[in-house]
């Protein structure tokens, strides 16, 4: 397993994670390092415990945020693909109905010509 060193609040802090995660986990601390700082400067030092929990609450508010959101759009996502493949059946039975309608003219007009050409034809 591997082992990182984060900051937050200028304070080093060793943690543990998967190989390969050292990059991703450091930058999460960073982030989190970000919020601790923004509530630093608005309330001044207010103790590191009540900061930390502060920065936590606000990352999920966050991501309450971020799921309502993602919820709301993958609600969309759903409505446009039924709408499009009630839109594709729509379109299918469109085309039946042409070629049907086409195959119906196409029928009458193999009619007409054969009255016209038999009409047409010289008498032997």
């Amino acid at each position: 397993m591997a082992q990182v060193t984060v900051t937050i609040d200028g304070k080093a802090y060793r943690m543990a994670c998967e190989e390969g995660q050292e990059d991703h986990l450091t930058d999460l601390a960073a982030g989190f390092d970000q919020y601790v700082g923004h509530l630093k400067s608005q309330f001044g030092e207010i103790g590191d415990l009540r900061l930390t929990v502060m920065a936590g609450i606000m990352v999920m508010d966050e991501l309450s945020e971020l799921k309502r959101k993602l919820a709301a759009c993958e609600t969309d996502i759903a409505a446009l693909r039924s709408a499009r493949d009630g839109d594709s059946e729509h379109h299918q039975q469109h085309e039946q109905l042409l070629v049907s309608t086409l195959g119906d003219l196409a029928g009458r007009i193999e009619s007409l010509t054969g009255k016209l050409t038999g009409r047409n034809a010289p008498v032997n």
